[in-house]
């Protein structure tokens, strides 16, 4: 569905010092930089797949989804998405993808939502009873019958972002390109846009790849993950590889009936965190068998947990091991 060759986007950026001197030499001598925004990526994306891609800010997402929704031309490199090259922007590729940013809205902002969507099906061509069924079934789904008559500008947050994909799923993209779609909502208003993505992929079989800082999002929808840092594809593969290999040790949390002496945890694992009544260890994976039998024989535990580290922390390291490892090559 989606396939990626050596993708490079480059920009050049005039720089200049402060003040009106440099102002007054910056109009007859310009000095440009080059910023690698995207820098020779490859990857391929499975028709229906869920994949989430993550980097820290600047690391070159939104510029890889606006070239792959067809709104940059890379540098160099192919892209191909449903077989079509997307900045050249055919109406049968605009048709059958869809980008929605969290940040950015379509809806007319003194116009109830009604109004966008029924522009929406004038210009994708929606004959009016199929309309009429894709929007029902849309507006029950996110649960917004009572919202979508009155003014844009008087729903909050949530309620704004769930009528964006209504209008922008009416059309029934196959190919949905998410960028930061929970950004700003409450946990509530979280879980229901994921539900609701999850449910139009499996319904309609779409490919969704995903960008977003919330690793909730991440971790209820996507199996696979690809990372990006400073424009380079540092990595490819599934969550659980991408724990695994990070930092493969196991978290056990402890909760106590009473105060635990630190010296009495430390001698079963590395102490994360310590509270009067909880705890929580970092253990070896193969230990973690024996260390719950040792904390339930001799610890008063209440209640006990093992997982996975959170992928923040997780991120952290592969960000944290990538600059380090970036730094020297950029000074050679």
């Amino acid at each position: 569905m989606i396939r990626v060759q050596r993708l490079t986007k480059h920009y050049k950026v005039h720089k200049r010092q402060p003040g009106v001197l440099a102002a007054l030499r910056s109009v007859f001598r310009r000095r440009f930089t080059t910023v690698k925004a995207v820098d020779d990526i490859s990857f391929e994306i499975a028709a229906g797949a869920r994949v989430g891609f993550l980097g820290p800010n600047g690391a070159g997402k939104t510029t890889t989804l606006k070239v792959l929704a067809g709104l940059l031309a890379p540098t160099a490199g192919e892209v191909r998405v449903k077989g079509f090259v997307p900045n050249e922007r055919r109406y049968e590729f605009l048709r059958s993808i869809m980008l929605v940013a969290g940040q950015k809205q379509q809806l007319l902002w003194d116009l109830p939502p009604a109004d966008t969507f029924e522009l929406n099906r004038a210009i994708y061509g929606i004959a009016p009873a199929e309309f009429r069924e894709r929007l029902r079934e849309m507006v029950e789904l996110l649960e917004v019958e009572d919202v979508v008559k009155k003014p844009t500008r008087q729903l909050s947050l949530g309620e704004r972002m769930k009528c964006e994909l209504v209008a922008a799923l009416l059309h029934r993209p196959t190919v949905l390109f998410l960028d930061e779609p929970t950004i700003g909502l409450d946990v509530t208003m979280q879980a229901t846009v994921r539900r609701f993505v999850r449910t139009y992929n499996e319904r309609y079989g779409a490919t969704v790849l995903l960008t977003s800082h919330n690793m909730d999002d991440v971790a209820a929808l996507c199996e696979r993950v690809m990372i990006i840092h400073h424009g380079r594809l540092i990595f490819d593969g599934t969550l659980a590889d991408l724990v695994r290999q990070t930092l493969p040790e196991k978290r056990v949390t402890l909760r106590l009936a009473k105060a635990v002496p630190g010296g009495d945890l430390a001698v079963l694992g590395r102490v994360v965190e310590h509270r009067d009544d909880a705890a929580i260890l970092q253990v070896r994976q193969s230990d973690v068998s024996d260390i719950v039998k040792t904390a339930l024989a001799t610890l008063p535990v209440l209640d006990l947990n093992v997982e996975d580290a959170p992928l923040e922390e997780v991120l952290a390291n592969v960000f944290a091991g990538a600059e380090a490892k970036r730094l020297p090559e950029a000074a050679s």
